[in-house]
Parts: C-alpha cells; structure tokens; sequence
C-alpha cells in the first residue's frame, strides 16, 4: 500500500498529463506532492529524508519547468534525484562505510553471519548501480523520444524496472538470508 502511495504524485501527474499538458501535469504533480507530505506528517508526525528531497525537487525542477515555460526542468528532474540517490548511497558506503541499504533493510532482512557485511555491500552497490542507470534511461527517453513516450516511461517503465529489480533482488537476497528455525 505505501508502494501506491508513493506513487500518488507521479499517478496524477500522468493523469493530467492525458487531460492537459506538461506544465498542468507539472503542477498537479507539485500539489500532489505537498499533500502528500502534509498528509505524511499529519497521520505520523514525521516526514523521511527521502520525502524532503522529493519534495524540494519536484518544487524546484516544477517551478523552472512553469516560470520557464520549459518541459526539458520536469524531464531532468527524475534524473537529478536518480543520479542524486546513487551518489549518496555509493559515497557514503565507499567513503563513510555508511551502508544505507543496510540501514533501511537490516531491521526486515536478516543476513547469514559468515557473509553479511559483503551481502550488503553489493546490495548497496546494486541499489547505486541501478540509479545511475535509471538516471541515463530517463534523460535518453526524455531526449530522444516523444514527450507522451517519456510521461508513459516515467510512470509505467521506471515502475516497472523498479519492481523487476526488487523481485531478482529478493530472489538473491533469498540466498543469503538466515533461515528461520523451524
């Protein structure tokens, strides 16, 4: 369920998107996403990094992309967060030995001893690797196709992408999981 919430803003924007245009599925998206933050704070008093981020960056990238009159801000803007999450997640595993997977994952995912640290490490690399890619795949959509075509993407196709590295994800983690006695 916080899967489709999380999709909320991007949903409506695709939705205005068919209705309208860019710039007024840039604004629903912007107002989605406020709501959704103040909803998020109202039910749990807390707002996740995460969220802030997202939000100063659909503030941001939508305010150029309306005051500018130009698409290419909203189009760079799921690159600029991709690229954004992958450079933290590689910097601070490689720099800090600050794994933030494990950090989001350790209290679900319980690890065979013998391997764990490594485990983690390559998850964090994968997590890093597969933003950096999905932040190339959304600027070459963006570019070198049509605007309907890049909506579509960033709805249908990054969902998806995501979904499927979640499952081959899992399946590999699933290998390294300590199994419950029974």
């Amino acid at each position: 369920m916080k899967f489709l919430f999380d999709l909320f803003p991007i949903i409506l924007f695709f939705i205005a998107f068919k209705f309208g245009d860019i710039y007024t599925a840039t604004i629903v998206a912007m107002v989605a996403t406020i709501g959704q933050i103040l909803w998020v704070y109202y039910r749990h008093r807390k707002i996740d990094a995460m969220q802030w981020v997202s939000l100063v960056m659909i503030l941001v990238f939508g305010s150029l992309t309306i005051f500018l009159h130009d698409k290419t801000f909203i189009q760079l803007k799921p690159t600029a967060l991709y690229w954004l999450f992958s450079s933290v997640l590689f910097i601070s595993s490689e720099f800090f030995q600050k794994n933030w997977i494990q950090v989001f994952m350790g209290k679900q995912v319980t690890l065979k001893e013998k391997n764990s640290h490594t485990v983690w490490r390559h998850l964090n690399r994968a997590w890093a690797a597969f933003f950096f890619i999905m932040g190339g795949l959304n600027l070459y959509i963006a570019f070198e196709y049509s605007e309907e075509t890049w909506v579509n993407f960033k709805l249908f196709g990054s969902t998806g992408l995501l979904v499927i590295f979640v499952i081959i994800q899992g399946i590999w983690l699933s290998r390294h999981m300590e199994q419950p006695a029974e």
